[in-house]
């Protein structure tokens, strides 16, 4: 591969004796990885079902590679119920060196598509609140898809820009994950158009980007909340030297050691001007010692108050509403119950709003909450992503079935189904329809048919 002359040099100068060995690895196969979304499989029981061969990442608890040049895992059923999303095996690594525990309130500030916000909702396991953000509209879209597939209820989906944010969220979360635009210089050997970006926009473009991004981030972190910065390059100016600007700024930031891997290397101090000698504490992957494309991460955590605004944040609730006859007699058939006190009506359209959210008005939200469904006229219409939240058991009137039958397929496609093998005799009701156990979408039995509620964005081509 031709390489950029000043990258290569400047590769040579991080790498030393190592540069051959770092480009020989483009002569290798890329890498490709799924991570089980444990929020609604295990990691043993998804080994158990897998349909296709697998092995572990070694560095992350849920990750998989799998043959990408013979198999085609987004094509499968599983994916479509959300039980795995597909990520580069290196990307898998930053959100699980943040320690996100149930009830946290955890911002992932650069979200779409989604990979390191599906992990992050996935762990919280429904408690606390995971704010998505992305500031291009059509991503933050494909974000949304991604975090409904998987099933994650707690959440806001933003698109808006950081500043703003800032001055709504002072000092209000307990995580933050900054996986930032960069110059993509770990990606080249996956992605060769990635070079021709790079020479239109390098390091010095991206640089000023990540220094704004991080020092407002660290006035949206709680005092004692950890925050997580990652890039997928390799030059110090977007790496290193943003944590040195960092804690220059705001000195009450201290660098946490990340749980380590045989394959990582420690960050290069003397790639800075301070050569802080903590920096060695943050995380270098190069693709030449893993089996994954190159990424930086280095994990902080906030020390006592930031200067800067004081602002009180009162919790947004719900409307407290009770729940619409129409709804209430669907619901009739659900064993998990809504807190009436987080429903929220918003003109046809009812929201299950998450707890901790504040009333945070003038921000752009792609969606708050839950989406639970539509009231049209007198009757209820559930929502995909109520499908997606809810577990079988959960809802009174199932169709399942094994991924193998060729209606899984027609039904993913949007087509009518002929059920009455598998639907109750006479029944009239919304149908949760499941594949070997866990939900895709809904469906609307009568007489042996199935009229496909399958969310029309969604379906197969």
């Amino acid at each position: 591969m031709n390489l950029p002359a000043s990258f290569e040099e400047k590769m040579r100068g991080l790498l030393g004796g190592e540069m051959d060995a770092y480009l020989a690895c483009f002569e290798e196969p890329r890498y490709y990885g799924l991570r089980v979304n444990t929020g609604k499989i295990s990691v043993e029981e998804f080994c158990r079902i897998c349909p296709f061969e697998i092995t572990p990442v070694p560095w992350t608890d849920n990750g998989f590679y799998y043959d990408g040049e013979r198999l085609s895992p987004a094509k499968h059923p599983y994916y479509s119920a959300g039980l795995y999303y597909l990520q580069e095996p290196s990307a898998m690594t930053p959100a699980s060196r943040l320690p996100v525990e149930p009830g946290d309130k955890v911002l992932d500030l650069c979200a779409a598509p989604g990979g390191k916000a599906t992990e992050l909702g996935a762990r919280l396991k429904g408690e606390g609140l995971l704010v998505a953000n992305d500031i291009s509209s059509s991503r933050a879209k494909g974000l949304l898809k991604n975090i409904e597939v998987f099933g994650i209820g707690n959440v806001a989906v933003l698109c808006e820009e950081p500043g703003k944010m800032e001055n709504c969220f002072q000092e209000f979360f307990d995580k933050i994950l900054i996986d930032a635009p960069c110059s993509g210089e770990g990606m080249f050997r996956k992605d060769r158009k990635m070079v021709k970006a790079w020479e239109e926009h390098g390091p010095e473009y991206f640089s000023g980007i990540q220094k704004g991004l991080i020092l407002k981030a660290a006035r949206m972190l709680k005092p004692g909340g950890m925050l997580l910065y990652s890039t997928c390059t390799f030059d110090s100016r977007e790496n290193e030297q943003i944590i040195e600007i960092l804690r220059k700024e705001y000195p009450e930031f201290c660098i946490l050691d990340i749980r380590p891997y045989e394959g990582f290397s420690p960050g290069i101090p003397e790639t800075v001007p301070g050569r802080d000698k903590e920096l060695t504490k943050t995380v270098r992957i190069f693709p030449h010692k893993m089996k994954g494309e190159g990424h930086y991460l280095a994990l902080l955590q906030k020390g006592p108050g930031i200067p800067g605004k004081s602002m009180e944040i009162a919790p947004r609730a719900g409307s407290g509403l009770k729940l619409p006859e129409a709804a209430a007699q669907f619901f009739k058939d659900v064993s998990w119950k809504p807190d009436s006190s987080r429903l929220h009506l918003r003109g046809q359209w009812l929201y299950y709003m998450p707890e901790g959210l504040p009333d945070v008005r003038g921000i752009r939200f792609l969606r708050t909450g839950l989406l639970l469904g539509e009231l049209k006229k007198n009757r209820f219409e559930p929502g995909q992503a109520l499908a997606m939240f809810l577990k079988k058991e959960e809802y009174a009137h199932c169709i399942d079935l094994p991924a193998e039958d060729p209606r899984i397929l027609r039904y993913l496609k949007g087509e009518t189904l002929d059920v009455e093998d598998v639907a109750e005799p006479g029944d009239k009701a919304w149908q949760l329809v499941c594949v070997d156990g866990f939900p895709l979408g809904w469906g609307k039995s009568a007489g042996g048919r199935l009229k496909n509620k399958y969310l029309p964005g969604w379906r197969l081509c």
